[in-house]
Formats: C-alpha cells, structure tokens, sequence
C-alpha cells in the first residue's frame, strides 16, 4: 500500500484515524503498532513474520546490552544485534549479487535464489539497528515494553521509505506526546503538500523519463532528449522522496510525533558537499554517527580519513542497490566529496554562485544518470550519445511522443519549486487572510492530486525498491 492510493487515503488512513482519536492514550501506541503491521503486511503479508522476528530478537538483545555490566559482554550482544540484521538485510537484498560476482570471478556454477525482496528492509534495518547500538552507547534508556519497541520499528508513516527515524528522536514522545486541533490541521496540510509532489510533479515527470529510458534503443542518438529525460528524473526522484517524506512527517504530526527534516531544497546546492546537506538527511546523519565517526572519521591521520570516507560512501551505494551501478554512484561521490575537500574548498570562494550552483547540479544530474541506468553498458552507451551532441532525429521524437507535451507544464512546476521560492510568504503567515488563502490553495491541490490519481494510474514509487 502506497500513501498516494486512493485505498490508503479514503478507507485505511480514515479507519486508523477514527480508532486512534477514540480510544484512550493508553491504548494508542496499540492502535498503530496494529495498524502498522496491517500496513506492512498489504503487499507481502508473509514477511510480516520477518518484521516480528526482528522485533523480538533487537527487544531481547537491548535487554541483555543494558543489564549486563561487563563491556565485552555488552559487546558481544551488540555484535550478536548487528549480525542478526545486517544478515537479514544481506540475505535478502545482496545475497544474489554476491553469487553473481562468485560466480564471474570463479568461473563458478552457484545457483540463483528466488527471492522477494521485502518492502522498506533496509529503511527499518538502519532504524533498529540505531536503536540498540544507541542503548549500548547509553544515549538512550532500554524500552522494557516490547508493543511500543514494535510501535517504534513498525510505525507505517515512516516504515518503507523513511525518513530513518532515530529512536532517540521519539523516544518520549512514544509514550508522552502531546494531541491538539492545530497539530493535526498542521499535519494534514504538510501531507497534502507532500501528496501533490508526488502525484502532480513526480509522477507526470516520471512519465517522460520513462519513456526515454525504458526505450532508449529508439532514441540513442538524441542528445539533447536524452540531457532532457536526465533532468526528468532528477525532479522525479526528488519530488518523489521527498513527497512521500512530507507525508510521513505530516502524518507522523497527525498521531503526536515531530519527525526531523529529511530534505532542505537539495537543487539549490552550490558544491556536492552542500548536496550532501540537504538530501535524505536522515541517511546521511546516520552514516555519520553509526560508521564514519566509529572509523575514526577526520580525527586521523589522511590516509585512514580518505579510507574512512571510501568506505563509508561505497556502503552508501550499496545501501540503495545490490548492482553495479549503485557502487559506481557512491564511489562517484566519494571521489567528487574528497576532490571538493582536498583541492576545491579555497578555490570556491572566488567563483560566482551561478557558476557554481551549475557545476553542483550538472553533477546531481550525471549522479542520478549513473542511478537510474542499471546496465552499465547501456549507461556508457547513454554517456556517449550525450556528449556526441546528435539531434538528427529530434523531430521524428517529437511527432511520435507529442502527447509527451502534456506533462511538460507540470516539469516547469518542478524547476520553479525545487528553489525556495515560496519563502518570502513567511512574514504573511500571522495574516489570517493569507492564512484562508494558503488553505484554499492546499484543499485545491489535495482535489486535483484525487482528481489526478482517479483518471492516472500510473504512480510508480522510486524508493520501494530499497
């Protein structure tokens, strides 16, 4: 289930609301942790299992980390944890790519298993996983509860496709929170804000990229369609991130929980050292606190420092995909962050902001060209037709995809909002006139956005996949 389903918006997220507001505080941790589990279970209901499993091992290894006094023996558990769910993730996400490379290294003849990927695994691997190293850290107090641990892994607005909600983050908001008329509206409207990203910008976007993309044998030789379909998915896999984290965090408000910012207009970014910043922060902060820092981080001496900043963007890259493209992706950054560091960083300080805002974004989009094209042959193949600059057959495109003009106008909306273009409007916001309008504008989105969504099915989700 998807929050961008007409199912989700008028039938699961109506029943969760309506249960959750009538029964006393007591019992609400228990509406969601039920509701949650439904949620999860909709598309693959036999992994639910899984996601049980793994609450009740990290419950009982937390237990035994905080009540031991000995620190090898608290390490020995913490490891046992880290095991237990980078195994998890591996089995399912990486453990077919590693046959594969086995099996071209050794000339070998190992068999493929057929296995299904579950939705969200690594989003709620890195969650439980903060969890307990964070009690072994003692940064946060052991939840005795095992339903409001499970509340905490499990909680659907967060639970396939973040933001990574560390549990220090809700730690007492799990059991205090506070419920008022003004928290939920507030949550509804980021909601809505969130939805119209996805289904108005993202999925219209998607269609164009796709198109391309999906049959590049028929335009290999147009450049600059193929620089176009580029900056479409660049704005698809924002709006679409992006979208759904509004969302989460605008539902997470509705139920009493302040999730953190996951993304802070990451186009407008004048170095990959910015981007990094601002994009899937939530990702970034735990890469930071949970493998770059334990290395050694930039406490070291250089040569370990780089080593550090290797590691930690190629598991980035791997992270997101078992396939070659996504390490070429993370090694791509590491290689662009360390040039940035090491050479780039007093040189920047001369050149015009234009200039440099234009090198950062020329590099997202060649990152996210690296991203979306999984066969790297076919991504070379990509590369060279761009650089060749060959539009002969740019106008047999154009009649043949002229319907392709009907999403056009919603990628001009894409451009123009991926800048804060909006934020001149803050010193209106205590104008309760401006205030009526910002709201006819939101219930007109959220119409058209149900509108969009009834008469298109097309509304592909990029992140599902990780």
């Amino acid at each position: 289930m998807v929050f961008s389903s007409l199912t989700f918006l008028f039938v699961f997220l109506p029943i969760v609301l309506i249960l959750y507001f009538i029964v006393s505080d007591k019992y609400k941790n228990y509406i969601l942790l039920l509701f949650s589990l439904l949620f999860y279970s909709w598309g693959e209901p036999k992994y639910i299992l899984l996601m049980i499993i793994s609450i009740i091992v990290n419950y009982f290894l937390a237990k035994l980390i905080d009540k031991s006094n000995k620190k090898s023996t608290r390490k020995i558990y913490l490891i046992l944890s880290i095991i237990f769910n980078i195994g998890l993730l591996f089995f399912f996400k990486y453990l077919n790519f590693s046959v594969d490379i086995i099996n071209s290294l050794f000339n070998s003849n190992l068999s493929i298993i057929n296995i299904i990927l579950p939705i969200g695994i690594s989003f709620y691997t890195f969650q439980i996983l903060s969890y307990v190293i964070d009690v072994y850290r003692k940064k946060v107090s052991v939840q005795n509860n095992i339903f409001i641990l499970g509340t905490y892994i499990s909680f659907f607005p967060q639970l396939i496709a973040g933001p990574i909600v560390r549990y220090e983050t809700i730690e007492k908001q799990l059991t205090n929170r506070k419920h008022s008329l003004e928290k939920v509206c507030l949550g509804f409207k980021r909601f809505i804000i969130g939805l119209a990203k996805k289904v108005l910008i993202a999925n219209n976007v998607a269609v164009i990229a796709d198109t391309v993309f999906n049959n590049y044998g028929n335009y290999n030789n147009i450049s600059i369609i193929l620089i176009f379909a580029t900056i479409c998915y660049t704005l698809q896999i924002y709006y679409d991130f992006s979208g759904y984290s509004d969302m989460a965090i605008g539902l997470g408000k509705i139920f009493g929980f302040d999730f953190n910012e996951n993304f802070n207009y990451p186009y407008i970014s004048t170095s990959i050292t910015d981007f990094w910043k601002r994009w899937h922060i939530s990702l970034s902060t735990w890469f930071r606190d949970y493998v770059y820092i334990p290395l050694g981080g930039n406490k070291c001496s250089k040569i370990k420092w780089i080593r550090n900043f290797i590691i930690v963007w190629l598991l980035t890259g791997i992270w997101h995909g078992a396939n070659w493209n996504f390490i070429i992706w993370g090694l791509y950054y590491a290689i662009i962050l360390l040039i940035e560091k090491l050479f780039l960083k007093k040189i920047s300080m001369k050149i015009p902001k234009l200039f440099k805002w234009m090198y950062a974004f020329i590099l997202i989009n060649i990152g996210w060209l690296i991203f979306r094209i999984e066969n790297i042959n076919s991504l070379l193949d990509i590369m060279n037709n761009i650089i060749s600059c060959n539009n002969s057959n740019i106008y047999e495109f154009l009649r043949s995809n002229y319907n392709l003009l009907d999403h056009v106008i919603f990628l001009i909306f894409g451009i123009i909002f991926m800048f804060p273009v909006l934020n001149f409007t803050k010193k209106y916001n205590k104008s309760l006139i401006f205030e009526f309008i910002k709201n006819m504008i939101i219930l007109v989105l959220f119409i058209i956005s149900i509108f969009s969504l009834i008469n298109n099915s097309y509304n592909p989700f990029i992140y599902f996949r990780f």
